[in-house]
């Protein structure tokens, strides 16, 4: 998880809080979040970043359309991703 960028990241969290999302569910999302577009030549390629190192896997819905999902690993990660920042980050009113 520490080679990945904060927008790889992001997508993780977001690919893992979501049932399969599509690609566009996914910029959806983002978008929402960021407050700005989404570039397709920024989203797919991020995408292929994390199904290439094993965090994502990528399956498909139609010839145009592909799902995403979190793997195991993908899945570890984010949860020892958590657990080290609740180390640093103390949220309590």
């Amino acid at each position: 998880m520490h080679d990945l960028t904060g927008f790889q990241r992001d997508l993780l969290y977001v690919i893992g809080g979501l049932d399969e999302p599509h690609g566009l569910a996914v910029k959806a999302e983002l978008e929402e979040y960021y407050e700005s577009e989404i570039h397709h030549g920024r989203l797919y390629p991020n995408l292929d970043t994390l199904v290439d190192k094993g965090l994502v896997e990528k399956g498909e819905v139609d010839q145009r359309t592909n799902s995403y999902a979190l793997t195991r690993r993908g899945r570890r990660e984010l949860t020892a991703r958590r657990d080290w920042e609740t180390q640093y980050v103390n949220i309590s009113e």
